[in-house]
């Protein structure tokens, strides 16, 4: 369950809290690597953990009749998102916090980008709703 997978990524996380302050006395460079390591494995497991979001998005796809390119925007902007933030932490966290705020500048002008033709849809609806009144 979404629950148990939680538990042992929070598990995991602090054992390796517990690993990178031990490391990190005898040298950044392992730490850091270990480090990412851990964020990818629990990107992995936010990505098992987002099923049911997808399954939802198929039902919403389905029962409104939307195109398939506008939910594929939505997950594609919510992956950029989360890969965004975990490499930002990573950033702050190896003392590049500017290259981490950057990072994010970039992401929210991409997802801006990927999101135009969701934002054309949008424009059109309103413009037949306007026009049937």
């Amino acid at each position: 369950s979404v629950m148990d997978i939680f538990i042992k990524c929070a598990a995991g996380v602090l054992v390796a809290v517990v690993l990178i302050l031990t490391l990190s006395k005898q040298g950044k460079d392992i730490s850091l690597l270990l480090t990412i390591a851990v964020c990818c494995m629990v990107l992995c497991a936010a990505v098992t953990c987002l099923q049911p979001v997808m399954d939802f998005l198929q039902r919403l796809q389905s029962i409104g009749q939307l195109d398939s390119e506008i939910c594929t925007i939505l997950l594609k902007a919510v992956g950029i998102g989360l890969v965004s933030e975990i490499a930002g932490l990573i950033c702050a966290d190896s003392g590049n916090a500017s290259l981490g705020k950057a990072l994010q500048v970039l992401s929210t002008a991409t997802i801006l980008w990927i999101s135009i033709p969701l934002l054309n849809e949008l424009i059109e609806l309103v413009d037949n709703i306007l026009g049937a009144l």
